[in-house]
Order: structure tokens, then C-alpha cells, then sequence
């Protein structure tokens, strides 16, 4: 009898364990991706790890700006229609090329930086608002990290410059939501333009306080060179 019984209580444990073990799996987290590290270059060599961050963070900010341009194309297609183009995708070749060879959009008529947002969304503006507001947000972007994409030993960033390059967006995410975006509340794009934000805000904060380590350091190391020094024992 206790043989029986025992077996039947064994195989009773195994199908609830199963039972639990199956419904853990059921509810896991759907996986959403893993990090992934850049390459290294030999380029990296003349990088400090500031550079580093602010090259990738250049990068992240660039990427965010097309990705917005592609969800603009597809909720205003009027606006790529403008121009010569001959499709979406063209179009935003176009502007990403630009871009990232640091080339003038003929539109917005030789302005560059914050004169080319403002006009960007001046109502006597009639190309291609979508390509021209881009092109101007990055270029202010690229203007408030010294004209640079990549950043090396001896280049260096104003941190102020940084903070209000972040207000400048923030200002143009109101304009965006009303000139270009009339068909409601989209959260996509407040997050796509939350992270450039949050990201020219960090680098802001970054740079301030590596100059203010810098000063820290020093004295540090004044203090370490005359205090902290081993003592023989022999």
C-alpha cells in the first residue's frame, strides 16, 4: 500500500512542478533585443572615454532624427511630394545625406542652425517642411557640439552650448505638434525626441563635471604627492 501510494504522490509532484514550470514560462518576459558594442576602430585610439560617449550619443541623436523624418513622411506624404524625389525613401537618402556630409538644403536658402529651424516653420516657408526642419534640427544639434560628429582628444564641448541645443528641441517638438502634426497626439515621436533631449542634457552635465573633476583631481593629486605617500619600513 505505502509503495502505490508513494509513487502516486511522486507523479502528483511532477505534474504540478510541470504545471508551475509551464505557466513561468507562459508569463517570461518577451525578449526586446540585447546591447551591442560598436566595432573598435583604430580611430578609437585618439579617443578619450568623454570622446567615446559623445561620439556615440552623436550618433544615437543623428539616428533618432531620421527615424522621426521617416514617421513624418509617413503621416504628411504631401510633403516629400514637393520635391523631385521619387519616393519616401528617396527623400530621406536625400536629407540623411546631407546631413552627414555637412551639406547646405538648398530650400532653406543659406540659413543654418537655429535661423534655419525658425524658418523651417515660417508660413512663407513652402518646400519640403518635413526634409527642411530635420536638416535644421540636426545642423543646430551639430552646431551646439562645435561642428563635429566625432570628437577626439583635443576636441572639446560648451556645455551651455549642449543645454540649450535640448531647450531648442523642446521648443521644437510645441512647433512640430502644431504645424506639421495636426492629426492628433502621437507618443512615438515625444519619445523619439525625449531621448535627444535627455541625452544632449546628460552630455551638458557630463562635460561640466569633467572640468570640475579635472580641477578636483589636481588638488588631489597635490595633496596625495605631499600626504599620501608610503613611508619606509626597512
Amino acid at each position: 500500500m505505502r509503495g502505490p501510494f508513494l509513487s502516486l504522490l511522486w507523479m502528483s509532484s511532477c505534474a504540478l512542478l510541470c504545471t508551475v514550470l509551464a505557466g513561468c514560462a507562459a508569463n517570461a518576459p518577451t525578449p526586446r533585443g540585447e546591447v551591442k558594442g560598436a566595432a573598435t576602430t583604430p580611430a578609437e585610439l585618439a579617443q578619450s572615454d568623454m570622446n567615446r560617449v559623445a561620439t556615440l550619443a552623436m550618433h544615437e541623436n543623428l539616428e533618432g532624427l531620421f527615424r522621426l523624418m521617416d514617421k513624418l513622411y509617413r503621416r504628411n506624404p504631401a510633403e516629400w511630394r514637393k520635391t523631385s524625389a521619387t519616393s519616401r525613401e528617396h527623400a530621406a537618402e536625400q536629407v540623411r545625406t546631407a546631413i552627414l556630409q555637412r551639406q547646405p538644403w538648398a530650400p532653406l536658402q543659406g540659413r543654418r542652425d537655429i535661423a534655419a529651424m525658425g524658418f523651417a516653420f515660417a508660413p512663407e516657408f513652402n518646400g519640403d517642411r518635413v526634409a527642411a526642419f530635420i536638416h535644421a534640427t540636426a545642423d543646430m544639434i551639430i552646431t551646439a557640439h562645435g561642428g563635429k560628429i566625432e570628437f577626439f582628444l583635443l576636441d572639446g564641448m560648451d556645455a551651455q552650448h549642449l543645454y540649450n541645443a535640448a531647450r531648442n528641441v523642446e521648443s521644437a517638438v510645441w512647433l512640430l505638434a502644431d504645424e506639421i502634426g495636426p492629426q492628433g497626439r502621437n507618443l512615438s515621436f515625444e519619445r523619439e525626441f525625449g531621448k535627444i533631449i535627455a541625452r544632449l542634457d546628460l552630455l551638458a552635465a557630463l562635460t561640466t563635471e569633467k572640468y570640475r573633476r579635472a580641477a578636483i583631481s589636481y588638488v588631489q593629486g597635490i595633496v596625495g604627492g605631499t600626504f599620501l605617500q608610503f613611508l619606509p619600513v626597512r
